[in-house]
């Protein structure tokens, strides 16, 4: 959906920058950082000046795509407003065009949201699954803008179910994410010290699902542009296992039979693959939604010479080319800054004992690093599914909050968060919106 504005509609000459409210001739400091901001790297760059960052006003003014971030949290979800400022909208050079945002049909697209009222802070994010660089709105954008913080986001360089078409070789366009990520982390805060006199204090990169996995790629591999970040259920890649090619054939292969006939073994198949006992009623929609098509498209990123059947991908099989690929974009567990990882039992998509369970095992495996897990009880990959099964899930999204809160302490202060944890699910009070980490 393009955006309703002016300024966001004009073509732009590399780096240039077209104020969506011209400052007056002798215009004060502030308003004269406002003219000169720029974004370095960046092909295009447009800023507009906002009464509202969040999407309590960004929705109406035509400064977020809603369909971005469908389905990602609760309907009950509360979210701060009234967050004035400024809002760049731009991208970096790049050869692809799957991101249609603003008609400019340009990857590497991002937004930077610079609150007048701003607490010295920065956070970063890419997006979730093969969403855009809005995904994280109300995720994530509203609620650190509520608190002060400067918030940029990435849609990592290539959007949309057919991103294995960008790249040279097999893997290269995952790759070119945490590239994304560390290009616009690097621009932003440049961005903000031009906006604000001084760059940010402290830097903190949050994600979910693939966002999540570039969170832990960067403390372990650009540990020096951040100051922690927070990890929600990233995406684990592993060159020898587990990683998506070693469980979902074998969900595949299994979930068609337990379906018609409820077959035993082919229930403990499907709890073998990583599917956690009590998360079958969640089974059904993820066969219909995510799990062929997950396959799918990162089986054509990563072995598009395969063409067989999905359920019958064998990883182990596969050339040491494919497997190479999967290398290049593997996670260690070395993390040299403070990390909090949460994931949710009934994850069925990445389910837990294939994902993050293995991932705190690395990063314990590794010495005394900075780490706290908390496993969430009932929690699934997807808040939005909360809202047709209240009395059985819980959403993850008001943990990672308090996680933040935790990380901001433990980084400035030096007070630790709890210790990790399985935290369960609540009998009562408000899961959308609280979440305690003891």
């Amino acid at each position: 959906m393009p955006v309703r504005t002016a300024a966001l509609t004009a073509g732009l000459a590399a780096g240039a920058l077209v104020a969506a409210l011209a400052a007056p001739a002798h215009a004060a400091p502030g308003q004269a950082r406002e003219r000169a901001l720029t974004v370095p790297g960046a092909e295009k760059l447009v800023s507009a000046r906002l009464d509202d960052l969040t999407t309590a006003g960004t929705v109406e003014s035509g400064h977020t795509v809603p369909a971005d971030f469908a389905g990602l949290h609760a309907a009950g979800t509360r979210n701060p407003a009234g967050v004035p400022g400024i809002q760049l909208d731009g991208y970096f050079p790049d050869d692809s065009a799957f991101n249609t945002n603003h008609g400019w049909n340009h990857d590497a697209q991002f937004v930077i949201r610079l609150p007048d009222r701003w607490n010295g802070g920065l956070v970063v994010a890419g997006s979730p699954g093969n969403r855009r660089q809005y995904a994280n709105d109300v995720t994530i954008s509203d609620w650190a803008l509520g608190k002060g913080y400067a918030y940029a986001a990435t849609d990592k360089g290539n959007s949309g179910l057919e991103f294995s078409k960008d790249g040279r070789r097999p893997g290269e366009a995952v790759a070119e994410w945490s590239h994304r990520l560390t290009q616009l982390t690097r621009a932003a805060k440049k961005a903000v010290a031009k906006r604000y006199g001084r760059s940010p204090g402290r830097t903190y990169a949050a994600g979910i699902s693939n966002g999540g996995y570039l969170v832990r790629w960067q403390l372990e591999n650009r540990p020096e542009l951040y100051d922690g970040g927070i990890d929600a259920e990233g995406t684990l890649w592993r060159a020898d296992g587990p990683n998506l090619f070693t469980y979902l054939p074998s969900i595949l292969r299994a979930y068609p039979s337990y379906a018609a006939t409820g077959d035993p073994s082919a229930h403990k198949a499907l709890l073998k693959a990583g599917l956690a006992p009590g998360s079958e009623f969640l089974w059904p929609f993820h066969d219909q939604v995510y799990w062929e098509l997950t396959q799918r498209i990162y089986r054509e990123e990563f072995d598009p010479a395969y063409t067989g059947p999905e359920a019958e991908y064998d990883y182990a099989s596969r050339p040491k080319e494919v497997h190479r690929a999967v290398a290049r974009i593997s996670l260690t567990g070395r993390i040299r800054k403070p990390l909090i990882t949460l994931q949710g039992t009934y994850d069925t998509l990445l389910p837990i004992g294939t994902d993050s369970d293995v991932y705190a095992k690395l990063v314990r495996a590794r010495g005394k690093a900075p780490y706290r897990y908390y496993r969430l009880e009932a929690a699934n990959h997807v808040d939005g599914l909360y809202d047709t099964y209240p009395d059985r899930l819980r959403p993850l999204l008001p943990c990672m909050r308090t996680a933040f809160t935790a990380l901001e302490s433990w980084t400035r202060n030096g007070t630790p968060p709890p210790k990790s944890a399985t935290l369960p699910r609540p009998a009562s009070g408000d899961l959308v919106n609280t979440c305690s980490l003891t």
